[in-house]
């Protein structure tokens, strides 16, 4: 990755202040950008503003506590980073909602919400930026789908798979839309993602196959490097781990096959809450 490549930039991340979202936060001021963070929990803010202060350049990070679920919200947050700065250059629709339940147990509140928080808030924000984007003649949009949102095989909170695939299904139309023009749309579908509340809190160990027991499992960090060399490269999809792939293609013309292995084995034994070493 080219050092600087994003110098002067303004970036903006949704869901910004833990997981993903502060490992690419992190990764965008580190690439030269000025970087606004919004997250809605107070308690994620504090704690990312104070590690920001103990890194390079703490000017560039800004902190705002925002519900992306609301749309004036998220219009006012977009609209007072326009006024100050001019533009906005690069925005990461990052943040979620997450309740890994069944249908049954799952409320429709919480059904709702995970749609609000995980797609919603992308139309809101894409539509209040990239009129800018395209004045100004050049902006990235970065939408964070997932592998569930592209492999139905159980084990998944089905709120969380559709919301992935609305988003997988919303880029990609987008992406056609802005052929042609200085605006780069990218989607970014990681696999299971280690060390962050999305494990810790929310998806136990016993809601995932055996064979996830067997897929090294991400660190917030390499997905970030993941999302900043695909920002550079201008690449259109960006799965991570690439070996995604396989199981993307064994689904799509064998999904009893894929369904009959992720019930193989039972339930996984990994600790995915745990950050996972890198590797050397």
């Amino acid at each position: 990755m080219t050092k600087d490549f994003l110098k002067d930039q303004v970036c903006l991340v949704t869901g910004g202040a833990q997981g993903i979202g502060w490992a690419t936060a992190r990764g965008l001021v580190a690439a030269g950008g000025t970087v606004y963070v919004c997250d809605i929990s107070e308690e994620h803010l504090k704690t990312a503003s104070a590690k920001a202060a103990e890194l390079p350049w703490p000017e560039r990070f800004h902190f705002a506590r925002c519900d992306v679920s609301d749309r004036q919200q998220v219009e006012a947050w977009c609209a007072g980073i326009l006024e100050k700065e001019g533009r906005i250059d690069v925005l990461v629709n990052n943040a979620a909602f997450v309740r890994w339940e069944t249908v049954l147990d799952m409320s429709v509140e919480d059904v709702e919400r995970t749609m609000a928080v995980g797609f919603n808030a992308i139309v809101y924000s894409t539509r209040k930026v990239l009129p800018s984007m395209l004045e100004k003649g050049r902006g990235y949009i970065v939408n964070v789908g997932s592998s569930a949102g592209r492999v139905f095989a159980g084990n998944s909170s089905a709120a969380y798979a559709a919301v992935k695939a609305a988003v997988d299904g919303y880029t990609q139309i987008l992406q056609s839309e802005l052929l042609g023009t200085p605006v780069h749309a990218m989607l970014v579908r990681p696999g299971t993602v280690a060390g962050t509340e999305f494990f810790g809190k929310h998806v136990p160990s016993s809601r995932m196959p055996r064979l996830a027991d067997f897929v090294k499992p991400l660190s917030p960090d390499e997905v970030a490097e993941a999302i900043l060399e695909g920002i550079e490269r201008r690449r259109p999809i960006v799965d991570v781990p690439r070996s995604l792939g396989v199981f993307y293609a064994l689904f799509e013309h064998a999904p009893g096959v894929m369904r009959w292995l992720m019930r193989v084995g039972g339930s996984a034994r990994s600790d995915f809450s745990i950050l996972p070493s890198r590797s050397t």
